[in-house]
């Protein structure tokens, strides 16, 4: 004898699947906000089937609300990382005027000027509070003043180390010819190249101020907290580059 169709399994699954599917959609961009959207439909949803006293629905949804604190954890896992990054992160500070930090984002800012005339491509990383040296790859150490001159030299195509990024810390560059780990986020626009991806890549694991000059397009963009700003403003970009010197010698 056939035995009966378990029709309550179905529709477990078949609730359970447009749900995913829905919340999947709904969290691929804006994550924040549209989580927020999603556990509130959510929650109505449990309650509406609460009230109507619908089983397949109640049980979805409670597996679903059991899975929460781990979808939260997949999804903020950079956030998260970078937090607890930052809490064991207290770096030495030294002493920095601001007739230095001055100096320092004049200089920086003519050195991508010159680089961006010249269709020279740039990727340079100011580190703010959290370190970057675990997601490093390769580079060379340097213990040398920023000044536009170098930033210029290392990045010119003769040089041995211009393919990959300068790190700047502490207002000194403390490394050149840096690879940094690269995005997979699928919405970046197809017209940025690797330089835009590492950029990306590193900022969203930390809170770094990256700037990146095409060789292409000769334009400078700045990338930080996930986000390219493509062919950035000057003004906004001296203010930008002077807040990422400040935070290195913040207490």
């Amino acid at each position: 004898m056939t035995p009966p169709l378990d029709i309550s399994g179905l529709v477990d699954s078949l609730l359970l699947t447009v749900l995913v599917c829905g919340f999947s959609l709904l969290i691929r961009r804006d994550v924040t906000l549209r989580l927020l959207v999603v556990l509130s439909v959510l929650l109505v949803c449990s309650i509406v089937a609460r009230f109507a006293a619908l089983p397949p629905l109640i049980r979805v949804m409670d597996a679903i609300f059991f899975s929460v604190p781990v979808v939260l954890a997949v999804i903020f896992q950079q956030d998260l990382r970078r937090s607890l990054l930052a809490l064991g992160s207290r770096q030495k500070l030294s002493a920095v005027s601001v007739d230095d930090i001055t100096e320092m984002t004049d200089e920086i800012l003519k050195a991508l000027a010159s680089l961006a005339s010249r269709h020279i491509g740039a990727l340079i990383v100011l580190v703010r509070r959290h370190p970057v040296e675990h997601l490093l790859q390769v580079g060379t150490d340097i213990d040398a003043k920023v000044t536009s001159e170098l930033l210029d030299s290392i990045f010119l195509p003769y040089s041995p180390i211009h393919d990959g990024a300068v790190i700047i810390n502490q207002g000194k560059i403390t490394r050149a010819g840096c690879l940094l780990p690269l995005s997979h986020n699928p919405d970046i626009a197809k017209s940025f190249g690797t330089r835009h991806r590492a950029a990306l890549g590193l900022s969203e694991a930390t809170d770094a101020l990256v700037l990146v000059v095409s060789e292409e397009t000769g334009k400078i963009s700045c990338v930080h907290d996930a986000r390219i700003t493509y062919d950035i403003d000057l003004a906004d970009l001296k203010r930008l580059v002077r807040k990422s010197l400040e935070l290195q010698h913040a207490a």
